[in-house]
């Protein structure tokens, strides 16, 4: 009997089948293989960076390395950058903020004729750029020295930051160069001299601030959060 050439014994209709099976699947995709190089800015270490809070009432020491005292009239705002004089740290020992950094703010006149304070603005964490507004003030500093005609401004100035309308009012009342012997802080120094000149002032208060013996250790007035 002569057989059909279009039949397949068995075992070869079932490998054919089989060939046709695989050939209609799709192709398995390989395993992905982590990268240890950063794909489209994504970060990837295992922990993000948390905040740091400091709580208000928190007590900041502080130095002043421009001069030793900073002399300013009871109504000047005067600017003033302070240095943070040792670690702050966490109740574990950790630092917070690290001695070094700087806190910018100003000296401001308090009430009616209390005195001075000074009242920071930003916080810069030393070795960093990173800045960071803060709410902290110091105490209120009310030590006079009384400026008049033949007063001895020099044992006042010398080794001293003066404020630019406490340098124009010891200049028109007693004629002293107070630049040769001071810094002169920036402010309104001419409207003030102006002022006293107009009155007919012949003396003045200034208000002696003693930074390195503690009169602008700061406290914080709400949470600082680094």
């Amino acid at each position: 009997m002569v057989r059909s050439q279009g039949y397949l014994r068995p075992t070869a209709w079932v490998l054919s089948l089989g060939l046709m099976t695989t050939s209609l699947l799709p192709p398995i995709a390989a395993p992905a293989i982590a990268q240890s190089t950063p794909s489209q800015g994504r970060l990837l270490t295992p922990f993000a960076q948390t905040q740091v809070r400091i709580p208000a009432g928190t007590y900041i020491p502080t130095r002043f390395t421009k001069a030793e005292r900073i002399v300013v009239t009871p109504e000047e705002t005067a600017p003033v950058e302070l240095v943070v004089a040792s670690d702050i740290r966490s109740s574990l020992g950790t630092i917070l903020v690290p001695a070094g950094s700087t806190i910018r703010g100003e000296l401001r006149p308090v009430g009616n004729n209390e005195g001075t304070q000074f009242v920071a603005k930003t916080i810069v964490i030393r070795n960093s750029n990173r800045q960071q507004a803060i709410n902290a003030v110091s105490g209120v500093v009310n030590r006079r020295e009384t400026i008049k005609k033949g007063t001895n401004t020099r044992s006042i100035l010398t080794g001293a930051a003066v404020g630019a309308a406490a340098a124009a009012v010891i200049a028109g009342i007693t004629g002293d160069r107070v630049i040769e012997v001071a810094e002169v802080l920036g402010g309104a120094g001419l409207g003030a001299l102006t002022g006293w000149l107009i009155r007919g002032k012949r003396s003045a208060e200034v208000i002696v601030v003693e930074p390195n013996q503690g009169d602008l250790n700061l406290t914080l007035q709400s949470d600082l959060i680094l």
